[in-house]
């Protein structure tokens, strides 16, 4: 493996999580950076690893790269520090929380030359992986509609530390802004990019959720829907010209991880079934299997820094780039302005188009805890 890459890591949780990781991607864990000091210095990382709580001073520290793991609506800002520092970035989702944002952030990455990487690990989960591998190979043909259900509901008191106080950003976030867990595994299956939203709410005395229609690329239609509403549910579908895909349901946080294919009878394939069920196993390096399993969310904490690894390595931008990235966080966007319009239909723009860059370059409406949808 070539030299070790070191990194630096906001979030105090984040810093825990990459350590289990980093032994295996070639990266090692130099600066944490968190408000929270008490915690910050009481956090089992290794002594060797350098604590900050100012953020300028932890970019200052010599490390190849920075992992953002600080509030879900502030990623932008400190993903633009670390580029003008000379840093990789790998952001968790979302990566921004304007379109003007969006538009910066891109062409900064641009004018940086660096690596860009979104840490959204669903579609890295070994089922998915396996849909992906599926839908490539052409079996199921040109994809035509498709499902993604990220719905995560919590007791009121498992969900007392993740608030701690009103103006948090879980208390007051958008329920439309947190949509990638649904929508990227089905962008990374098919490659096909969002074009328009269609959003509502879907509301409970206590709860939040969301269903959604996403007009995508090639006219698929996607249908993603999520939030905490009652019925855990992490579950994803492709029809496609050629027959259709899905993960299994049951019980367990991924169900029980198995893959459905079926065909219809008057068109399947020569040298498959109509209908096969199976537990898959990993379709991508099959050697690193076990160790992603030893992670966190399905294997995918660890095969996001992998990925990230690779990326600098090779010095090649990584499938979760800073256009797809972007995308996705505009597609969040659209959906909320769909869902509290009523319904209205909202085009998703595509940065890597320099016109639409120029439409939405000085978009910085942004919600907040007085906008609650």
């Amino acid at each position: 493996m070539d030299k070790e890459i070191k990194v630096g890591v906001i979030g105090i949780f984040r810093g825990e999580a990459f350590v289990k990781c980093a032994e295996y991607t070639g990266m090692k864990l130099v600066a944490l950076c968190d408000k929270w000091e008490e915690r910050l210095n009481s956090v089992q990382v290794g002594d060797d690893v350098a604590r900050y709580t100012d953020y300028d001073e932890f970019l200052g520290h010599d490390m190849d790269a920075v992992i953002l793991a600080n509030y879900f609506h502030e990623h932008q800002p400190f993903a633009l520090k670390a580029l003008k520092a000379g840093k990789h970035v790998m952001s968790e989702t979302i990566s921004t929380f304007t379109t003007a944002e969006g538009v910066e952030l891109i062409e900064a990455v641009e004018e940086s030359g660096l690596i860009y990487m979104l840490a959204e690990n669903y579609p890295y989960t070994k089922f998915n992986q396996e849909l992906r591998r599926l839908y490539q190979s052409g079996e199921l043909g040109k994809v035509t509609y498709a499902e993604g259900e990220y719905n995560h509901p919590m007791s009121e008191e498992d969900s007392k530390p993740y608030t701690p106080y009103p103006e948090h950003w879980r208390a007051w976030l958008p329920r439309g802004y947190y949509s990638t867990h649904a929508l990227a595994p089905l962008m990374y299956i098919t490659d096909l990019m969002p074009k328009t939203a269609v959003g509502f709410p879907v509301a409970s005395a206590k709860m939040k959720g969301y269903a959604t229609l996403v007009q995508m690329e090639e006219d698929a239609v996607f249908r993603i829907m999520g939030g905490g509403l009652p019925g855990h549910s992490n579950w994803y579908r492709i029809h496609g010209t050629g027959g259709a895909a899905e993960l299994t349901r049951g019980p367990g946080y991924y169900g029980p991880e198995q893959i459905r294919v079926w065909h219809d009878p008057w068109d399947v394939p020569e040298g498959v079934p109509e209908e096969r069920i199976y537990v898959p196993e990993w379709p991508y390096r099959k050697d690193l299997g076990k160790i992603a399993e030893a992670t966190g969310h399905g294997g995918g904490d660890f095969w996001v820094d992998y990925y990230f690894a690779e990326a600098i390595r090779t010095n090649t931008q990584p499938y979760l780039d800073v256009y797809r990235s972007v995308a996705m966080s505009n597609a969040c966007i659209m959906i909320h302005r769909s869902i509290k319009s009523g319904g209205t239909p909202y085009e998703i723009p595509d940065f890597r188009c320099k016109e639409a860059r120029d439409r939405y370059r000085n978009d910085t409406e942004r919600p907040g805890p007085k906008d609650f949808f």
